[in-house]
């Protein structure tokens, strides 16, 4: 599944040279391995062993054109959090019987819009959007199917901006009031509840942490259904996290030590499946970053070296602007030279070009030594980075390459001045 590797020296995207991609197409560049989606998506599909299920693809992890279609290719369906992602969505083949739409804020229109769709349910967070919910359908004459987030106040651990599921968090609606809201909701003329949903934060590794919440959610189904509530759907959410530390090795570059205790999503889906079957609901989950991370990287080249009496920055072209997630969360992401020359490792701080000092990929980080004009890439970059792009500085959004063999296109132009 891992489709990056290093061939004489050269850092490859399945057989294709990422310097050559690099020279070709300009930097700052995304890259994806066509095959190492596919391969992951076949992962998850398989830890399942055949039960009923439905695997929502979260788009928000990554919303390029070209990859929904091969993702929706696959036979997953769709979570969608805006009206513009579920377009997408459907532009790219999903169909509308395997999409869910979630967030706590959905707009009047998106609602309509999705209703007239004909999705398969609203994953709801508080009881004034069930009544809206509940006011648009009958306008329209449909009925509206939901399930009910729920959130289970537990603590997933990982960076305070991902946390989703403690009780002073803003999504879903206190498990212990589930009972008495989805009464209520089944009440309403023009509402069809289906089930509950849950998801309790992202970058999530442990098994422990998805066993006690399936745990959690299963009880709560027991107690539900005791009600004579009718729980038919399950949707556990996402959160699967990935490798970000020591994606690649190589004798001649900085050896790093993946995260620990580390299981891939379809080993983490295995451990819950058990746990969830008990309940007898249809299943479905909503993995993002774990189909597309490490599908992507970001490619970069060096424009200056600049050495202080306390430093060494590495300058390169491409910036928060274009992969937030070191800025934003303090992510980590592993980086690589395209081209392995041997050169010694050095202390150093790998920053963009933007006007902030938070504008930074790395710092103190061991890098082999480089110069102007090498490459340098960026791992793990296939989720929220592309997405989380912006114009700031008046910068160009990059181009985005898909890989397939030794072969490569364009799936999404670089912009140009004009586009600003």
């Amino acid at each position: 599944m891992h489709e990056f590797s290093y061939k004489d020296g050269r850092l490859m995207a399945e057989s294709k040279a990422l310097q050559e991609v690099a020279q070709r197409y300009g930097t700052p560049l995304y890259v994806y391995s066509k095959h190492s989606v596919i391969d992951h998506c076949r992962a998850i599909e398989g830890a399942f062993d055949g039960r009923p299920h439905v695997t929502y693809y979260a788009v928000k992890a990554n919303a390029n054109r070209t990859i929904l279609r091969l993702i929706a290719g696959e036979g997953l369906g769709a979570d969608v959090g805006s009206k513009g992602e579920l377009y997408l969505a459907r532009t790219a083949g999903f169909l509308p019987e395997k999409i869910t739409f979630s967030g706590v804020g959905k707009r009047d229109d998106e609602i309509l819009y999705a209703l007239k769709e004909g999705i398969l349910a609203f994953n709801v967070e508080s009881r004034e959007e069930i009544e809206v919910l509940n006011q648009i359908a009958g306008e329209v004459h449909l009925r509206a199917r939901l399930l009910l987030r729920v959130n289970l106040d537990i603590d997933a651990g990982g960076h305070a901006y991902v946390s989703t599921s403690l009780k002073q968090n803003k999504f879903g609606i206190d498990w212990r009031d589930a009972r008495e809201v989805l009464t209520w909701a089944a009440g309403l003329p023009n509402i069809d509840v289906r089930g509950i949903h849950s998801h309790i934060g992202s970058q999530i590794t442990r098994e422990e942490t998805f066993v006690a919440a399936a745990r959690a959610i299963g009880a709560l189904v027991e107690e539900l259904r005791g009600a004579g509530l009718l729980v038919e759907e399950l949707d556990f959410g996402g959160g699967f996290g990935v490798q970000y530390h020591g994606f690649l090795s190589h004798p001649k570059i900085p050896a790093e030590e993946p995260e620990a205790p580390h299981l891939s999503a379809a080993a983490l889906v295995r451990h819950v499946i058990p746990v969830l079957a008990g309940t007898g609901c249809r299943i479905s989950i909503q993995p993002g970053r774990s189909i597309i991370a490490h599908a992507g990287v970001l490619l970069v080249r060096v424009l200056y070296r600049k050495e202080t009496n306390e430093k060494t920055f590495i300058i390169v072209d491409g910036g928060m602007n274009d992969l937030i997630r070191p800025s934003l969360y303090h992510s980590h992401h592993q980086i690589v030279p395209l081209t392995v020359t041997g050169a010694a490792a050095e202390k150093v701080d790998v920053v963009g070009p933007l006007c902030e000092s938070g504008d930074f990929f790395a710092q103190g980080r061991q890098v082999p030594r480089v110069a102007r004009g090498e490459y340098l890439a960026l791992m793990g970059a296939g989720a929220y980075g592309y997405v989380l792009s912006s114009n700031y500085n008046a910068r160009l959004r990059p181009a985005e390459i898909l890989v397939d063999g030794d072969e490569c296109a364009v799936i999404r132009a670089r912009e140009r001045l004009e586009d600003l």
